[in-house]
């Protein structure tokens, strides 16, 4: 898989014309192969933001390019080609099998109404190995659990072979071992990823970039060890933040309380 640069240049976005905007102007460079961690409260944008890199929503304002092309001026199959994305909640009634739903994946890649062919079998295969369910590729979608849904989506969004991932949260629904299996996944594969986390921490140990958003407004945007501090954490999430820095890498880690709550 290959990676492409990322470039988000003062994008926006309201739900109609007059209305007051759901994300401000926000800015980003992402080099290609780099994995880019969105944090935040909630409501603060994280999804909105996703949302137009993976054309569900156009941007009110600014452009976004991905290896040089604006996303929104490529065909639909070949925007299809270049981002994939896997949700937050997905559909649960899907009559399909695991690996029907994996192959769903190839379907940009093919010509009109064409079968698989053995690059696509290939694919699927290693999709399904990749996130540990090759062994349940003959079961109904339906009868999996929340984790094992998630894990199917996520190796479609695989099989699709993007330049660009987005991940809406994840590791949402899956058990400590299956999360870090994501999280290693995330950290190995050989293309650029947009991650939105819930976990402030996981997304340190895994990004090699964070943006922060409050409100709709960018925070901030680098490296986690060079952007983050106590202050700027404990203005996003409106919480005192304490930071630690763990040998020896150095990365930030933070505890949270509430304000003018003793520490316990």
């Amino acid at each position: 898989m290959n990676g492409a640069e990322l470039r988000v240049e003062n994008v926006s976005w309201s739900p109609s014309r007059h209305a007051e905007p759901i994300l401000h102007q926000t800015s980003f460079s992402l080099a290609a192969g780099r994995v880019l961690g969105v944090v935040g409260p909630n409501g603060a944008g994280k999804s909105t933001l996703l949302r137009l890199l993976y054309r569900f929503n156009k941007p009110s304002s600014g452009r976004i390019l991905v290896g040089g092309d604006n996303l929104w001026s490529l065909p639909p199959r070949t925007a299809a080609r270049r981002v994939a994305a896997v949700l937050q909640e997905h559909p649960t009634d899907f009559a399909l099998t695991v690996r029907e739903i994996v192959n769903l994946g190839r379907l940009p890649h093919r010509a009109g109404f064409t079968t698989s062919d053995q690059l696509c079998h290939r694919t699927v295969d290693d999709a399904l190995h990749r996130l540990d369910l090759f062994q349940l590729g003959h079961r109904q979608f339906s009868t999996l659990s929340g984790g094992e849904r998630q894990r199917a989506m996520v190796a479609r969004a695989l099989a699709q072979n993007p330049q660009i991932l987005v991940l809406d949260e994840p590791t949402n629904h899956l058990d400590i071992r299956h999360q870090l299996e994501v999280l290693r996944l995330i950290h190995d594969l050989n293309m650029t990823i947009v991650t939105s986390l819930h976990d402030l921490n996981m997304a340190v140990g895994v990004c090699d970039e964070i943006l922060v958003l409050k409100q709709g407004h960018p925070l901030g945007f680098g490296p986690p060890a060079q952007l983050l501090n106590a202050s700027l954490v404990s203005e996003a999430f409106r919480v005192d933040a304490r930071q630690e820095n763990l040998s020896p890498s150095n990365t930030p880690h933070f505890s949270f309380h509430l304000p003018n709550q003793p520490e316990r």
